[in-house]
Order: structure tokens, then C-alpha cells, then sequence
């Protein structure tokens, strides 16, 4: 018969419906200020933890609505954000540095849902507040640093290929130097760094008394290693955020120097800031067994392959051996606690196996002689130049600990001197994310508060609903009984993109609230095609039956048309587009595949229930 659809047709779009809005249910609830607690590495989130917790609170007489426990975290809602802060702050104290204590929103739906496994949409920056970070790397430094590290292999080779020379060290104008006291020996030292380091630009520069070889970084090695530093902070400041324990943060690359933090729902901005911004790392060196600390701070000279660095504790010149016997990024595991001999703060410390070999290698054969810490962090700091504020980077290396090796140390050690508890917390935290591969200071930084978030979720679902309402107004007047079945499949339209946004735990935003609402304007367009298609057959003299099956049939392929071109628009946006413009080309996208089966299987479906099967007279269009 004529109009009339399968009974598995309507099973279909039943379980898509039912499947949908089960999908969709999530984003209905509200959200709760919460504190998550997840364990630091090495501890465990036991029962005694959680009651710990609660007696904690119930002690301190926080209010929470409820605590929920699971194999990774521990969730303490509360009603107010006000509570939320005082519990976090009473639960650091409490728990100590075995467990990460951060503010969340956590969302406020029934617990069947939560175990059924199904989420809520993710709330971009400009919807849930929190804050936005422009993060710049400092590319000079990157280059630095890559000499550096050539004039230490390059030391080290000459060394070992007993090659004399009379020094080893970064030119000012970019590049590797090294003196010699004749032609002679530089052509042997050239010989040999050669075979080592093929890839480096060689020059010979003669001058009074002098033989220099000049070592530079070839263009594409440049490139090359502040691609890979800008890549590698990124990753870093992924592990940071993770620590951080926020959810769904934006961390991306813009131009080739900079990165995007966006960190939705982040109440503790000053923690993030100082978090995601700070460089320290840690450099082993031995203590120098030449020179007199005390002369080279008066204004003496170095001796060669020393440098003098200050204890923070006295504040005390030291003089250390510039060869580095291990840097920060051979330590894959970090945890602060309490020395159990002075009950200071101390940062247990794991290595690599690459790490661990070479810090057994390097101290067996120094059994009895004292290894110092170099705590290393560059700040940006605000300074008065010529009358203006200007920002200028500051590198800051302390000797933060001094001790004489006992035995031989491999992948396990202690690191103690630290000032308090705190900064022993930090220095794990950083220790474990890893260090940044350069350093990068903070252009420019807005917040947005949770009321200017909720005031925006306001205004977009707003928009939204007046504009939903103003077209099924339009449609239900224009088109009649066919204009109500528009306007049902439009919204199952709007239901089926919310449950798709929220399977794929996409994150929305204003421009993405944009797009929902281009979507359900456009939505309709295949209906209208269908409906004024329908009048034409009306017109010439087809039965009713026969126009409603030609509208559909006939208006497929312009319908098609028509949502490809502005699907592959879409598409296009995503792929070269970044931020806003990629919440707003994900809507799209999404909205245009649902569309086309709502107004096409939805509303047919309703008109074939209405007049299918049945002869019919006149038809209400």
C-alpha cells in the first residue's frame, strides 16, 4: 500500500529515539562542585582513606551532599563553592602529599545513569568558566640549550681522545668555539669531533695567538629541534593539566611558537598558572675538588670545567663540575614526603634504566666524595627598563642539596634540603610530569568566571529555544498538519545532536551553540523542498497519495545535494579552522547527517501515519 512504512522502518527510528534520549538524559542535570581526590603514585585509595575523608570533613563541619568512591578517585560534592574551597584546603592538610586533592564540577545526574556508563556534553571555557592561557616558548632558549649540550660532548670527546685544548664553549653570536694553541691540534681535534658530530657545520677562524674551530647547527637541525621542543612542551603540559585533574582541557599549538591552555571549570587559577608555567628540573653535579668557592665569588676565576653556583640554605658560593652526571628528564617517578631521619620535607626520586645505569656509572667510582642537586627554574619577572615594565626571563640554579656518596646509587635515591612541603609537593609534581624541553612564559591570560558561564549558557540556550520556537511557528502555519510533522522530526533533530555530542564527549561552546542553531534552521529546508514539492504534483491533478510519495522520492537527490556541499564546508572548517571555529564546524557537521534523518525518515514516518493507507481526499499543506 501506498505511504505506508515497514514495521521494522518504525522499529528503527523507535530504538534511535529511545537510544537518544537515554543518550541525551545527562545533559538535563545540573552540576555540583566537587573535590576529587586521586592517589599520588605508590599510594592507594582504600577504605581507610575514604572514611579518613569523611571524619575529616564531619570534624571540620563541612556540609557535603554525598562521597563516591571509586577504584582511581574519591568525589566529595558539595553544594556551594564557598564549601568546596574550605574542604579542599582542609583535605590537603589532611592527606599530605600521597594524594592529589583538585576542585571539580562533576556532574548532578541519578546513579543509574552514572552506571550505565553515559555522560553529559563537556562545557567549553566560554560556557563553564575557567581560564585561558597564550603560552609562548622561548625558541632562543632551545638553541641554547642544543649548544650547550654540543660544547659538553665536545669536551668530553676531546678528553677522551687526549686531544689538548684551551676551551670549550657557546660563542656569543651562536655556535660552539673551541681554542686551540696550534693549527696543528685543531686539525687533530676537528678530525675527531668530525666523526662524532658529522651533521655540524664546520669553520676554521685563526687570530693572534689563536686557532679556533667554529661549530653551528645546520638550518634544518634549528627547525627541527624547536619543532620538537614546541611538541614536547605540549606534551608536558598535557601531564601537567592531567595532574591538575581537569577535565576535557583545550592544549594546542598556534603559529610556531606558541600554545593554547584552555582549562575549563578551573576555580584555583593561581594553582594552574603556577603549575603550568614553572621550569624547574633538577641537574646532578659532583662538588669540584679545585679552586677556593670563596676567591671565584670575590671576583676570581674558575677553574677550568667548574662553575660556582650558591647553596640555598647559607647562601654559600659552591663550586661544582660543569659535566653534568644527570639531568631531570631521566626521572620517571617522583614523590614527596618527610625524611625520616631529620623530618624535613625530601622528593623520592625513580630513574629511567638509561638514567639509572649512568648515575651507577658515575658514582662508583666517586664513593666517599660529595654529589650536589641543582634545583634549576626560570621565572618571568616584571622589571622597570628606561621607565617601562618589561618582562625579562631569569634563570635561577640553586644547590638545594649536598651530601657525600656512600654507596653506589642506581634507580632509587632521595633528595632532601628542600624549604618546606609545599615546594617538595611541587617538585614532585614536576619532576613527574617531566620538564619542559624549554622554557615558556604566559602572553596573555583571561578568566571567565563561573557566573559569566552560566550567564552564557543562559543567553545560548535562549537563542536556541526562541529560535526552535519561532520555526515550528512558521511551519506549523505555513504548511498545516505537514508543518506539525516537521516539527517533530525537528525535535528529534535537536535530540539526536545533543546524544551524539554527548556519546562522543564533545566539548560545546558558544560558536557550537551557533551552529545547533544554523542546524535547526537548515533542518527544516529538506521538509520544505519535500512539502513545496508536494504542491506542484497537487497542481497538476496527482492524487494525494501519489504527491506525497513523489514530494519525498522526487526532492531526495537535491536534498542530498545540498547537505553534502555544506557538509564538505564544514568539514573544511574543521580540518584548517582551530577553537571556536571547530566547536562551530563539529555542530554542523553533526547537525546536517542528523537532519537528513529526521526530516527525511522522521516526518515521513509521522505523514505516513496520518494518511498512509488510506484514500484520502484532500491533504492539509
Amino acid at each position: 500500500m501506498m505511504n505506508r512504512y515497514p514495521w521494522w522502518k518504525h522499529l528503527i527510528i523507535a530504538v534511535v529515539l529511545l537510544g537518544s534520549a537515554l543518550y541525551a538524559l545527562p545533559n538535563v542535570f545540573g552540576e555540583d562542585p566537587s573535590v576529587q581526590i586521586s592517589p599520588a603514585r605508590g599510594a592507594e585509595l582504600t577504605q581507610a582513606v575514604y572514611d579518613q575523608v569523611l571524619k575529616t570533613l564531619d570534624g571540620d563541619k563541612l556540609a557535603y551532599k554525598r562521597a563516591e568512591r571509586s577504584t582511581d578517585r574519591l568525589l566529595v560534592r558539595f553544594v556551594d563553592t564557598e564549601t568546596q574551597l574550605k574542604a579542599a584546603d582542609v583535605l590537603r592538610t589532611a592527606l599530605g602529599n600521597q594524594f592529589v586533592v583538585a576542585l571539580n564540577l562533576a556532574p548532578d545526574m541519578p546513579g543509574w545513569l552514572e552506571r550505565l556508563g553515559l555522560r553529559p556534553m563537556y562545557l567549553g571555557l566560554d560556557l563553564r568558566g575557567g581560564v585561558h592561557f597564550l603560552m609562548e616558548v622561548d625558541m632562543n632558549a632551545v638553541i641554547r640549550q642544543a649548544e650547550e649540550g654540543y660544547a659538553d660532548d665536545v669536551r668530553s670527546l676531546l678528553r677522551e681522545q687526549k686531544v689538548r685544548y684551551a676551551s670549550v664553549g657557546r660563542d656569543a653570536g651562536g655556535g660552539v668555539r673551541v681554542r686551540f694553541a696550534s693549527a696543528a691540534e685543531r686539525d687533530q681535534g676537528r678530525a675527531a669531533i668530525e666523526k662524532v658530530l658529522p651533521n655540524l657545520q664546520y669553520s676554521a677562524e685563526d687570530g693572534a695567538d689563536r686557532y679556533d674551530l667554529k661549530l653551528a647547527l645546520r638550518p634544518q637541525e634549528i627547525q627541527e629541534k624547536r619543532r620538537f621542543a614546541l611538541q614536547q612542551n605540549i606534551t608536558i603540559l598535557r601531564n601537567r593539566v592531567n595532574e591538575l585533574g581537569v577535565a576535557e582541557p583545550v592544549i594546542q599549538q598556534q603559529g610556531e611558537s606558541r600554545i593554547v591552555v584552555q582549562l575549563p571549570g578551573v576555580q584555583d587559577t593561581a594553582r594552574a598558572k603556577e603549575i603550568l608555567g614553572a621550569t624547574a628540573t633538577l641537574e646532578f653535579h659532583m662538588v669540584s675538588e679545585e679552586g677556593d668557592a670563596a676567591q671565584v665569588a670575590a671576583g676570581g676565576r674558575a677553574p677550568l670545567g667548574a662553575k660556582l653556583y650558591k647553596r640555598r640554605d647559607t647562601g654559600q658560593p659552591i663550586l661544582l663540575e660543569r659535566r653534568v652526571m644527570l639531568k631531570g628528564d631521566s626521572i620517571i617517578d617522583a614523590a614527596s614526603g618527610f625524611d625520616p631521619q631529620t623530618g624535613g620535607p625530601m622528593v623520592s626520586v625513580t630513574l629511567d634504566a638509561s638514567g639509572a645505569k649512568r648515575m651507577e656509572e658515575a658514582t662508583k667510582d666517586n664513593i666517599g666524595k660529595p654529589m650536589a642537586v641543582v634545583f634549576i627554574e626560570n621565572k618571568v619577572e616584571t622589571r622597570e627598563i628606561d621607565g617601562k615594565l618589561e618582562r625579562v626571563n631569569t634563570t635561577v640554579e640553586e644547590v638545594i642539596n649536598v651530601a657525600v656518596i656512600r654507596d653506589r646509587l642506581s634507580k632509587r635515591f632521595q633528595i632532601t634540603g628542600l624549604d618546606n612541603a609545599n615546594e617538595a609537593r611541587d617538585l614532585a609534581l614536576l619532576l613527574r610530569a617531566g620538564a619542559l624541553a624549554a622554557p615558556i612564559q604566559i602572553v596573555e591570560e583571561r578568566t571567565v568566571g563561573p557566573s559569566a558561564g552560566k550567564e552564557n549558557i543562559e543567553q545560548g540556550f535562549n537563542s536556541a529555544l526562541i529560535s526552535l520556537l519561532a520555526i515550528m511557528v512558521f511551519m506549523a502555519w505555513r504548511y498545516k498538519v505537514f508543518g506539525i510533522a516537521a516539527n517533530l522530526g525537528l525535535l528529534a533533530n535537536v535530540v539526536l545532536l545533543v546524544a551524539t555530542l554527548s556519546m562522543l564527549q564533545a566539548t560545546l561552546t558558544l560558536p557550537g551553540i551557533a551552529g545547533i542553531v544554523l542546524t535547526m534552521g537548515m533542518a527544516v529546508d529538506a521538509n520544505v523542498l519535500i512539502y513545496e514539492r508536494i504542491r506542484e504534483e497537487l497542481k497538476l491533478g496527482n492524487s494525494p497519495q501519489a504527491a506525497i510519495h513523489a514530494g519525498f522520492e522526487k526532492a531526495f537527490g537535491t536534498i542530498a545535494d545540498s547537505n553534502i556541499t555544506t557538509l564538505i564546508a564544514g568539514l573544511v572548517l574543521f580540518g584548517v579552522g582551530s577553537g571556536p571555529v571547530k566547536g562551530f564546524a563539529v555542530t554542523l557537521c553533526i547537525g546536517i547527517l542528523t537532519s537528513m534523518f529526521s526530516a527525511i525518515m522522521i516526518a515521513r514516518a509521522v505523514v505516513n501515519l496520518i494518511y498512509g493507507g488510506r484514500k484520502v481526499e484532500r491533504l492539509s499543506i
